[in-house]
């Protein structure tokens, strides 16, 4: 798992390592640079010209030694620092050793002083302000960050683009930089990963500096899941194993006119190992999931057109419902039944999850671990609205931990967020499987998983990554407009054979 820390278990960190490594801070801030620069010069042709924007503080000391080290290196570089009335003390020892190198470098003091216009052959450097920055931008600093905005030149943040904040919603638009490529150290910034600033940090790349190992071991409550967090928890099948080893799915799914998303949901179920899945569908939907799938077992409701009866729940060891069910009052009761005699935890999508946001006293009687998959909408109905992507995150995480539950946040970098408060995102995945039927696919896989007696913190975190996965390698003959959901599950076994080798 990547760690991703809030402003003040960076700040400590780099305090952390200074005086247990030990090192002086000037000596890590020069660390740090040539890490960067190194990124860097794998983008940069030797005729391109840098120009750096340095603030007074730190992050843009890291400038300030960017350019010196980009100029020993031959390349043209200029440099503009933000007026100050003071400047960090890493700052003005940087300052004076490129000034020494003979360097241009220039305090404008009006926009007059900048200059015409930075074309595409100019790579812009970032480095005004860092993460610790926690006030708005306003004055001259605003005025800077609107002309870097104006340009043509590629522009490359150091750490975070400057006025966007780490932890919280942020400056107006207008008093951010708009990155093409953030190069971001140590560990990625929570705001990345909220949608409001897509915008703004653009490309992000993670460039480790080398701060104390100590720090890598702490808990953190967010983090970014990779291969080696979900490789392990993938079983291996054994050879005179059958298709009771790997257990007995339930899925209540369906109705007349949405027999698709319960075929999709079935699909994606079988395709994610589950050794026997049995569907109960209305009458007028089994026809077309015996046609389409005819590996599943069903069971008819007495209703031609929706749910209606719960079947009898002895024989499954995993239980999920809702795709393409509707919110008929008999249907709602089924799943009011269903909560109050499940002895597993359950697994709940699409139109179970409106029912429950119409009904949301039945949410404290959930088997504890539930795995609820909202999409942005549903998640609303079920927890009220939210002021901005780091607001829902708080609201997601206090819900799961409230009620005792697991929350999918489905999306971009999918959050998946767990009774104990911790919350993973997932990197996995692409705008092509914002498409219907895609959450469907998801909620067979968690179910798949679940059969398979894997716990419902592993088939919550392996389901969601191996489902973006599956979209990705999709792509590999799809593009993001032509991808569909059935396309996300016939990649399933490519995926769990990718992250198996």
């Amino acid at each position: 798992m990547i760690r991703i820390p809030d402003t003040s278990f960076i700040r400590d960190s780099d305090l952390y390592t200074i005086d247990n490594e030990p090192i002086a801070s000037i000596d890590l801030m020069e660390r740090a640079a040539d890490a960067f620069c190194r990124r860097l010069l794998s983008k940069l042709l030797p005729e391109q010209k840098v120009v750096v924007f340095a603030g007074p503080g730190n992050n843009g000391g890291d400038g300030l030694v960017i350019a010196r080290l980009l100029s020993l290196q031959g390349f043209d570089v200029e440099v503009f620092v933000l007026p100050a009335k003071k400047f960090s003390a890493d700052f003005t020892i940087n300052l004076r050793r490129l000034e020494s190198l003979g360097i241009k470098v220039k305090v404008p003091g009006s926009e007059n002083e900048l200059p015409a216009t930075l074309g595409s052959d100019c790579i812009v450097i970032d480095a005004l302000f860092g993460s610790g920055l926690n006030n708005t931008l306003d004055g001259f600093a605003a005025k800077l960050i609107d002309f870097i905005n104006k340009q043509k030149a590629v522009v490359v943040s150091v750490d975070i683009p400057s006025g966007l904040f780490a932890d919280t919603f942020t400056n107006p638009a207008s008093a951010i930089v708009k990155a093409d490529y953030t190069y971001t150290f140590e560990w990625p910034k929570r705001a990345f990963f909220i949608p409001e600033n897509e915008f703004f940090v653009g490309s992000w790349e993670l460039v480790p500096i080398g701060l104390h190992a100590d720090r890598h071991k702490e808990q953190v409550s967010f983090g970014l899941l990779t291969f080696d967090d979900i490789r392990p928890m993938l079983r291996n099948r054994p050879k005179f194993s059958h298709k009771g080893s790997f257990g007995h799915a339930l899925l209540l799914a369906g109705s007349a006119d949405k027999t698709g998303a319960a075929v999709l949901a079935a699909k994606a179920c079988l395709r994610s190992g589950a050794g026997l899945v049995h569907v109960h569908l209305p009458r007028k939907a089994v026809v077309a999931m015996q046609s389409q799938l005819p590996e599943a077992m069903i069971s008819r409701d007495s209703n031609n057109n929706i749910i209606s009866e719960l079947p009898d729940l002895g024989a499954y060891n995993a239980i999920g419902i809702g795709p393409g069910i509707g919110r008929e009052t008999e249907t709602a009761n089924v799943l009011k039944l269903l909560i109050q005699e499940a002895k597993t935890p359950l697994v709940l999508d699409a139109d179970a999850l409106n029912i429950l946001a119409e009904n949301k006293t039945w949410i404290a009687f959930l088997p504890k671990n539930s795995i609820l998959t909202p999409h942005l909408k549903e998640f609303e109905r079920l927890a009220g609205k939210s002021l901005n992507g780091f607001d829902r995150l708080e609201m997601q995480q206090q819900f799961a931990v409230r009620h005792g539950i697991i929350v999918v946040l489905k999306g971009a970098y999918t959050s998946i967020a767990f009774p104990d408060g911790k919350t993973f995102l997932n990197p996995t995945g692409n705008p092509g499987m914002a498409t219907a039927g895609s959450g469907d696919a998801l909620t067979g896989i968690i179910l798949g998983l679940l059969a398979q007696h894997y716990s419902p913190y592993e088939a919550a975190l392996s389901a969601v990554f191996l489902h973006g996965m599956a979209g990705d390698l999709a792509l590999d003959s799809e593009s993001v407009e032509s991808l569909i959901a059935s396309d996300i599950v016939a990649y399933l076994g490519r995926a769990f054979k990718r992250l198996k080798s």
